[in-house]
């Protein structure tokens, strides 16, 4: 490209020169010509005003008196009726510029010439000077052009270096412009995909690590289960193993959707009214074997036969975190207590352990930060999953822990009573 703006910016300025060049050759030519048969003419008519002077003053004419500064280069003929003719300078050989015939009062005539050489000297001067003037011309278009190439060029092979870094996976954004306005456009236009592409990658890199983290612990209970499954041979415990395995399947497949979900538009939910005691205690029962395992208890207890408006599963997923959080970091007896806070349902999860480190605080929701080493992931994941249903996850005590989960109460439908059922007619 910058080959080709350089030949073209070249090309226009070659035939410009031409051009005007050419035109200004003729024109300067024939100025120059002209001048000099008027510079001959006008010595002539001097000399001959010269000589008619000297005749009426009876003084002698002769070459030295007609002979001044700026002849050395002409030749004079001057013609006195009676006299010999008066030659001034030396006879120009070879083409030479003759000026018309002047004629005196007295009678005589004065002829001057001049070698057309200088007429060709001054020529040549003149196409010196324009050669000149063209050439620096044109170095001055080679350097405008290889300036504007670069300028134009350069911003072209950055924004192309930006589009491969694009599709190679470096999405990240350069925020360059070159004052150019097209150029600044596809910048701009270029930056704005590097942004929805990160957003793309981060999203797809977050759906995984989620998926991953909240997949892991049900994936591992429902390996448990089968594993019972195929170790048993009382059919009523296969088929009540069978029976929670197919709850912890239906689960993890409303797990999820949930995550895709989140992943695509967070604000998008599903919501319902469910019982929050059918909840609670299907996390309790999942999560009693590994607390016994440990040698701890999970219980319940609190306000019971509470309605609240959310997603089950992900209720589910969210006490699931916080009960999982409290076995890997917590200590002693994990509770699940209920209670009912203006038009909310809460559900408080603590345990006896140390709680939360002062220097995490409020930051223990943010992604890659933990306290021993996990993942980070989980209460993150937990309050995405409890916003998305319009509900909050907060730590309401750091030591011993304390964490609530909030959810809009669903009133419970008010059965009418005999006085108040309408009559069937």
């Amino acid at each position: 490209m910058r080959r080709r703006l350089i030949q073209s910016t070249l090309a226009v300025v070659l035939v410009v020169i031409a051009v005007f060049g050419v035109s200004l050759v003729i024109v300067e030519t024939r100025t120059i010509s002209n001048t000099a048969q008027e510079r001959v003419d006008s010595e002539a008519l001097r000399l001959a005003s010269v000589v008619d002077s000297r005749l009426l003053s009876s003084a002698g004419v002769t070459p030295e008196i007609l002979q001044v500064p700026g002849m050395q280069d002409r030749y004079a003929v001057v013609r006195i009726p009676g006299r010999a003719p008066i030659e001034v300078g030396t006879k120009p050989e070879g083409d030479v510029i003759r000026s018309k015939e002047h004629q005196g009062e007295e009678g005589e005539t004065v002829v001057v010439e001049e070698p057309r050489s200088t007429v060709t000297r001054e020529v040549g001067r003149t196409l010196l000077i324009i050669g000149l003037v063209a050439l620096l011309a044109v170095v001055a278009a080679v350097l405008l052009a290889i300036r504007q190439a670069n300028r134009l060029a350069s911003p072209l092979t950055d924004l192309a270096e930006t589009a491969e870094r694009l599709g190679s996976g470096d999405p990240r954004p350069r925020h360059k412009r070159y004052s150019v306005p097209e150029l600044d456009r596809v910048a701009d236009v270029l930056d704005s995909s590097a942004e929805r592409i990160a957003r793309m990658l981060t999203a797809e890199r977050r759906l995984a690590a989620d998926a991953s983290h909240q997949l892991r612990t049900p994936l591992t209970a429902l390996s448990m289960r089968l594993e019972e499954i195929t170790l048993t041979d009382d059919l009523d415990t296969v088929k009540e193993e069978a029976n929670v395995a197919l709850t912890q399947v239906e689960r993890l497949t409303d797990v999820v959707e949930r995550l895709l979900t989140n992943s695509r538009d967070p604000r998008t939910g599903s919501a319902v009214a469910f019982d929050l005691d059918e909840v609670i205690q299907q996390q309790v029962a999942e999560w009693r074997p590994a607390y016994r395992s440990a040698g701890r208890a999970i219980v319940s207890s609190g306000k019971r036969h509470l309605r609240a408006v959310g997603t089950p599963g992900a209720v589910a997923q969210v006490l699931a975190a916080l009960i999982e959080n409290s076995l890997m970091h917590g200590g002693g007896t994990v509770a699940l207590r209920t209670r009912v806070t203006g038009n909310q349902a809460v559900i408080e999860v603590t345990d006896e352990g140390p709680g939360v480190p002062p220097e995490l605080g409020a930051r223990i929701f943010e992604r890659t930060i933990s306290g021993r080493n996990s993942t980070g992931i989980g209460l993150a994941v937990a309050r995405d999953l409890a916003e998305a249903d319009g509900g909050r996850l907060e730590m309401l005590q750091a030591a011993p822990p304390v964490f609530g989960l909030f959810l809009s109460r669903s009133q419970p439908v008010k059965k009418p009573t005999p006085d108040e059922e309408p009559t069937v007619r």
